[in-house]
């Protein structure tokens, strides 16, 4: 008898460009583990449910990654190789600081004869010269691939790609999942329409209000956990919106998927409050008013303890193996 989530990749195709997308995590993953580098799987946004196969319409979320997006970059000025999986259209390191019209407001048009250049205005410097800096850096050292998804599908089968190459660092990787299926409901879909429950073309207004069936998505923290990376820092998520239940949620998920970290947050608190739950303690991160007025992510102290659980663990696992 088949697992639900074997069940799911059995009945669902994976995605367009699925072979290339696994070639780059594959040529990613094998240069960093020759690197000895340690290395985090991010992954970010929301994802869309199709209702057609020629898709026009489809249920969506409100993620817009910024989590992730910013995660991604405190974890490269960690040292860490970064594989993010993210959204399409969704906010990417370092171009997130710069959303809408802000970068062209910052680029003056220069035209003389035949000649056209462009440059960035001297008030304008100060802002963007670091982010640029660490983009080329990032760029100039390999450390960073982008890898994009869409739908629930897509995600499912990129994440099993994402481990079976990560599997090799053991336990020098990081799997930190806003967007994993135990995680924030608000990012990855819980619901989908199957495959085969599908219909082909766009969905008819004039036949009067469809009857979608939706079912569940398999949890994959199950088979990350215990098969595709059973040895790596697996960080989840949880999102709620009633403190009381907290805690006992994210402790449940850490009893059920024996994975080592959950990080918790309210809806409303979330750029500011979040816990770190442990399967023995919990703990919080706070960013106050000043700090966030001084322009404090608090992605930074999030991914700094990370990266200082993350050490620990593997000097605790090297410390049994020689006893």
């Amino acid at each position: 008898m088949t697992s639900h989530w074997e069940d799911f990749y059995a009945k669902h195709l994976p995605p367009n460009c699925f072979e290339d997308n696994r070639s780059l995590l594959k040529e990613f993953c094998d240069r960093h583990y020759k690197l000895k580098s340690h290395i985090v799987l991010v992954t970010s946004g929301g994802t869309t449910v199709p209702l057609e196969h020629n898709t026009v319409r489809f249920v969506d979320n409100f993620s817009a990654g910024n989590r992730g997006s910013a995660s991604a970059e405190y974890f490269l000025e960690h040292g860490y190789a970064v594989i993010f999986m993210h959204r399409t259209k969704s906010l990417e390191p370092f171009s997130r600081h710069f959303t809408g019209q802000q970068l062209l407001d910052m680029l003056e048009l220069h035209e003389e004869g035949m000649s056209t250049t462009i440059t960035v205005k001297p008030d304008s410097v100060d802002v963007l010269a670091p982010v640029l800096d660490k983009y080329k850096n990032a760029q100039e050292t390999h450390r960073m691939l982008y890898i994009t998804f869409t739908s629930v599908v897509d995600y499912m089968w990129l994440l099993r790609a994402a481990c079976e190459s990560l599997a090799l660092f053991e336990r020098n990787a990081v799997l930190f999942l806003p967007a994993a299926g135990e995680s924030e409901p608000a990012n990855l879909s819980d619901f989908y329409v199957p495959q085969d429950e599908m219909p082909t073309h766009k969905i008819q207004s004039g036949h009067g209000a469809p009857t979608i069936s939706l079912q569940l998505v398999p949890k994959m923290l199950a088979p990350l956990v215990s098969l595709w990376v059973p040895h790596a820092y697996v960080v989840s998520f949880k999102l709620e919106t009633d403190e009381a239940l907290l805690i006992a949620k994210s402790r449940e998920s850490l009893n059920k998927y024996k994975h080592k970290l959950v990080i918790a947050n309210i809806l409303q608190t979330r750029k500011n409050r979040v816990v770190f739950v442990t399967p023995s303690s919990n703990y919080e991160i706070v960013l106050t008013k000043d700090q966030a007025l001084s322009g404090l992510e608090i992605e930074e102290p999030i991914v700094a303890d990370v990266v200082r659980r993350h050490q620990d663990y593997i000097r605790e696992s090297e410390q049994q193996t020689h006893q």
